[in-house]
């Protein structure tokens, strides 16, 4: 009788094992097919937009949606031209992976706090990174612009050949010109399209001169077929908007050394009141809701000129 028990529970036990086995396994497969149709939806929604958003250039309207403004961000700063395969869902999914693990990682070193703190830093030095990535194209684009048009203005330029000296002029430029030069030269091979093909390079770049200049010469390739006068008159605009900047760039350069003035000040201030008072200035301004509103409305100040600062650096 114990034998025949014996037995029956090793069966019970083995189909057990195998039915827990064989769960495993179908959720495993349920996991890996919600995991491919999350990647097949993310691909054709990109796949879509990008469509949409190359169909919208010969309009005047344009969809502003979120994801077409992280793939315009993640394009001026030069992070398509590094990573191809990126796009803004994928972009979206590991900066959140990649917060969440850092969030946990030092939820067990630091609580949670420091969970959120760790967070912040991480999303705060991304959108950093793209910010700063974007600065150098665009003091890249300042430093090859007239370049570029220069190299242009070499060459007897017709509407059937602007996508083939495009081709000649970009290994003499450097990135994210080089790129989008290129790019334009086989998309206009490809498609045959040649005023696509420069509405869609204008967009690869955040610059505003280069902009202007690219749609100018969509307009000019539907009317005329001479680019002389264009590239002239371009050089012109490029070199007053050049001049300007340096005249904006030594303004910044005096209001950044008030600001430091100011914060050196501050703080000679803030150590003679120290020793002036029983109380201690730092428990102040560190523990307390006055000091806390003080330090918050310093940071703010601080963040606005740091804005300003990048917008007229640009």
């Amino acid at each position: 009788m114990s034998r025949l028990f014996e037995l029956a529970s090793c069966f019970i036990l083995l189909f057990i094992g195998f039915a827990a086995l064989l769960y495993r396994i179908r959720w495993l497969e349920r996991l890996t097919g919600i995991l491919l149709r999350t990647k097949g939806s993310w691909e054709e929604a990109s796949r879509q937009r990008l469509l949409e958003n190359r169909r919208s250039l010969k309009e005047v309207q344009k969809k502003h949606s979120l994801w077409m403004r992280l793939e315009r961000e993640l394009t001026y700063s030069g992070w398509r031209v590094r990573l191809p395969l990126l796009t803004a869902e994928r972009f979206l999914a590991a900066s959140v992976s990649l917060g969440a693990c850092a969030a946990l990682a030092l939820l067990s070193l630091a609580g949670g706090k420091g969970a959120v703190a760790g967070a912040s830093v991480f999303f705060l030095l991304l959108y950093l990174g793209i910010q700063w990535g974007k600065l150098r194209a665009m003091r890249s684009v300042n430093d090859n612009l007239l370049k570029f048009l220069d190299f242009l203005g070499s060459y007897s330029i017709t509407a059937g050949e602007i996508t083939g000296i495009f081709h000649q002029v970009s290994r003499y430029v450097e990135e994210p010109m080089q790129s989008v030069l290129e790019e334009c030269y086989y998309e206009a091979q490809t498609t045959g399209d040649t005023c696509l093909a420069l509405l869609s390079m204008a967009e690869k770049i955040e610059h505003p001169k280069f902009k202007e200049l690219v749609r100018n010469m969509e307009i000019s390739l539907r009317y005329c077929a001479d680019f002389t006068a264009l590239v002239n008159s371009s050089k012109r605009s490029v070199r007053e908007y050049l001049r300007l900047g340096a005249e904006r760039r030594g303004m910044l350069r005096e209001a950044v050394v008030n600001m430091a003035l100011l914060l050196v000040m501050s703080g000679i201030v803030l150590m003679t009141v120290d020793g002036m008072i029983a109380v201690s200035v730092w428990d102040i301004l560190w523990r307390t809701l006055p000091g806390w509103i003080a330090l918050g409305v310093m940071g703010t100040i601080f963040l606005l000129f740091l804005r300003q600062l990048v917008t007229i650096h640009r």
